[in-house]
């Protein structure tokens, strides 16, 4: 009788601790109520009125992931248009509130891009510095490194190349794009000028990256020995990436021989980065062979070989998905394992998620891959919660246990409160069922409330 009370006991507790809790999900970049912010104008007569119209309608009813698609398509098809920068924001700002890890770096990516092309609209300087500030500090507190590095240069008003400085050659700037505009034969001898002066003061090193920019709005494959000079030679390391990044724009193999020569020969990890990137851009059998050979190379720098194998994952082609499963089974590197778990998850496709499935079964596998893997299978939906809740009566390991609890936590469907449920009632091990208690307090499903006031008053078992 005195185990059966100290039980009850225990699981009272640990009734009253989840509902005290905060919800240990994914942590919320955005309060429901936030404001939308008011950047840029209308423009009635502009042809991409109506679609960023419509995009801004679905922002404001809170259907993030239609309105960042929307937006995304306003940019590119309107890719002139006085809306253009206003979308990327917006693009931004919706995949923000949406919340996901991707959708945060997709986000930072969006206002990278806006303040790139659209340097000197007001939208990408004020409004786009805030809200990257806001998504990075949403990745550090996700553990990116990186971006716990920003975060803390702007908490003590330092940005990332030091003191912002005003440099006088703005209106030389705009000259040259107004001249490219009118007549780029003659505007690109006078970037290639401004491209050769390799001085370190702050106004040139500004005017070699605006330059850059300018030219890859007319760069063709003629001009690559111009971008490659830059990204080989130029002293400033912004300069260098934003040509790479440039490179990836510019069609043909010189391209994708440039670019290859970069991740296979420099001894800069994030010129290499951008190399990788800007590979995956392009669209060639080439390049993508290129990728996988990286990404086999046990020699080459596991965070580069991941950020290989991560773009190949975004391809969605079945011939890299099987490429990626193949690595898997070749590799006992941790983050490369941990990379083609997530990359292959992302493809959302029956054969990768039952993959998933038997990489968490695989008692040979590390415990953390496994997890990894089951809860992606999980969130996938090919793994139904009937298979969910007899995956858990097989598995032997706790902590297993423990991933399917949580997995069956993030699916919405009645079944997962079923199975949830089942647990909180049935399990012999305590530490279980107070972890289904803790994640059925955060439902809203009616039968839950009616099941944890039976426990406390002690009709529970």
């Amino acid at each position: 009788m005195r185990s059966k009370e100290l039980l009850k006991a225990m699981m009272a507790t640990a009734i009253l601790l989840a509902i005290a809790a905060p919800v240990a999900a994914a942590p919320q970049v955005a309060t429901p109520d936030e404001t939308i912010p008011e950047v840029g104008s209308f423009y009635q007569q502009d042809p991409a009125d109506e679609a960023y119209r419509a995009a801004r309608e679905r922002l404001n009813r809170g259907e993030y992931r239609r309105a960042a698609e929307m937006f995304a398509e306003v940019y590119r098809r309107y890719p002139t248009s006085s809306y253009a920068a206003q979308a990327l924001y917006y693009q931004a700002f919706a995949l923000y509130r949406n919340g996901r890890e991707r959708d945060l770096r997709a986000a930072e990516d969006a206002l990278r891009q806006l303040q790139g092309r659209y340097a000197d609209e007001e939208v990408a300087q004020r409004d786009a510095e805030e809200l990257l500030a806001r998504v990075q500090g949403e990745l550090a507190r996700r553990g990116d490194a990186a971006a716990g590095e920003d975060v803390a240069r702007r908490a003590q008003g330092i940005g990332a190349g030091g003191q912002e400085e005003v440099c006088e050659d703005e209106i030389r700037i705009a000259a040259l794009n107004a001249l490219l505009q009118m007549n780029s034969e003659q505007a690109l001898p006078i970037l290639e000028r401004v491209l050769a002066d390799r001085s370190d003061d702050a106004c040139s090193v500004e005017m070699r990256r605006k330059a850059v920019f300018l030219l890859s709005q007319h760069v063709d494959e003629g001009n690559v020995d111009l971008l490659l000079d830059v990204v080989q030679n130029d002293p400033d390391a912004e300069v260098r990436h934003q040509a790479v990044f440039w490179l990836s724009q510019v069609p043909g193999e010189r391209t994708v021989d440039a670019l290859e020569d970069i991740l296979q020969t420099s001894d800069d990890p994030e010129l290499q980065n951008k190399a990788i990137f800007s590979l995956s851009q392009v669209h060639s059998d080439r390049a993508g062979q290129i990728l996988r050979d990286y990404a086999m190379r046990e020699d080459a720098d596991p965070e580069l070989r991941a950020q290989a194998i991560f773009w190949l994952g975004q391809s969605h082609g079945e011939e890299n998905a099987e490429f990626l499963r193949e690595i898997y089974a070749s590799t006992e590197e941790y983050e490369i394992k941990e990379k083609i778990i997530f990359s292959l998850a992302q493809l959302g496709d029956d054969e990768s998620a039952s993959w998933l499935l038997r990489v968490a079964a695989d008692a040979n596998e590390p415990l953390e891959m496994r997890k990894k893997a089951l809860f992606w299978a999980g969130q996938s939906h090919v793994l139904s919660i009937e298979e969910m809740g007899e995956l858990y009566n097989r598995m032997p390991e706790r902590e297993m246990k423990e991933q399917i609890i949580f997995a069956l936590s993030q699916r919405h469907e009645e079944g997962a409160v079923d199975w949830m449920l089942e647990i909180a009632r049935t399990e012999e091990d305590v530490e279980l069922r107070k972890k289904a208690i803790f994640w059925l307090s955060q439902s809203d499903d009616p039968r839950v409330a009616e099941f944890l006031l039976e426990l406390i008053e002690g009709g529970g078992s």
